[in-house]
């Protein structure tokens, strides 16, 4: 039971929540740049939020289920289809054997996260799921999806009984993600280790001004662009832990967001840390988009992430209670 990469996409790969507990090593925790989008798609397809699912990004790949499935797609939206027929975004759906799965219109977002039932029959490597591309290891073989690539499902189950003459039957519930994703640019940030080296007025430019995604940006880091924030003298770093989210400040008065594939150390200045809640919505933005940072203090990051998670377990129970309840409707 799989799926086959019938032409792959720009840069796919298998991701789960991340590989915790290795930065001592040097090994960063990795995983989905929009954890989020990872959650709600396992939910849909009825796993935990932990398993493994195919972060794909536009354009995308051509996949064929080679048997039976239910899955469900989350994140970006790049107007997927079933044997040509467009399918919902958010949703729970059984796919019928030898059906191809497409993305042929980019309508929002980077990253769209695609779960099936069971997750993916691949091995973990150092308890996680996650591709870890410079060390070659975890995924599939260490390396990002390509043409004639297998991935098995875990689970096997045969929903031909259900899907009858059907290509693919959407269940009739839709995941609200609103909550998650705020529509305004406003990016929130915490105050770094650094950020009382920063000059006043540059303290005042990083609330005050806009900043833009460039083109070197992708799974290690966002590299901004805007008026050059300045530090008050230049002195030498002791090179530091850094994590998802921290904003590093080079020379020439630009930074750099770091994203799910950062580097475990770094010399740069810390001179802010976007909030776990916001990573998501960051990681969702294309280059070229232009962001606003708001300071809030470590309390309110907590009670934001607090609030994030309640919203999470509230979201898998009522994916849990509709899903038995609409197969329980098919016997």
């Amino acid at each position: 039971m799989s799926v086959k990469i019938l032409k792959q996409g720009v840069f796919d790969s298998i991701q789960d929540l991340g590989r915790n507990g290795f930065q001592h090593l040097g090994i960063n925790p990795g995983g989905a740049m929009d954890h989020v989008a990872a959650q709600v798609a396992n939910f849909l397809a009825g796993n935990d939020g932990k398993v493994s699912v195919i972060e794909i990004h536009f354009p995308a790949p051509l996949v064929l289920f080679e048997e039976d499935a239910m899955i469900a797609l989350s994140g970006a939206d790049f107007g997927a289809t079933i044997n040509d027929q467009e399918i919902p975004h958010n949703a729970t759906m059984l796919i019928k054997k030898f059906s191809v799965l497409q993305f042929p219109r980019y309508k929002f977002g980077t990253r769209a996260y695609l779960a099936v039932n069971g997750g993916f029959e691949i091995p973990k490597w150092l308890d996680s799921y996650s591709t870890n591309l410079k060390a070659a290891a975890g995924g599939f073989k260490g390396r990002c999806l390509m043409k004639e690539d297998r991935l098995h499902f875990k689970s096997k189950k045969n929903y031909s009984s259900l899907l009858k003459n059907k290509d693919c039957i959407v269940f009739p519930w839709k995941a609200d993600t609103s909550s998650f994703y705020t529509s305004s640019n406003r990016i929130r940030i915490m105050e770094g280790a650094e950020y009382d080296q920063l000059n006043f007025s540059s303290q005042e430019l990083l609330t005050s001004s806009s900043f833009t995604i460039t083109h070197q940006s992708d799974r290690m880091g966002y590299r901004m662009k805007g008026a050059p924030v300045q530090m008050k003298s230049h002195n030498e770093l002791v090179t530091s832990a850094v994590t998802s989210g921290t904003i590093q400040l080079f020379p020439d008065g630009q930074f750099i967001i770091l994203m799910a594939d950062h580097q475990t150390t770094g010399g740069y200045p810390r001179i802010a840390h976007v909030i776990s809640v916001d990573i998501p919505k960051l990681a969702q933005m294309r280059p070229e988009t232009s962001v606003r940072f708001e300071l809030i203090s470590c309390s309110e990051a907590e009670e934001q992430l607090a609030q994030q998670q309640h919203n999470l377990r509230l979201l898998q129970n009522a994916c849990v209670l509709n899903l038995e309840n609409q197969l329980n409707s098919f016997l």
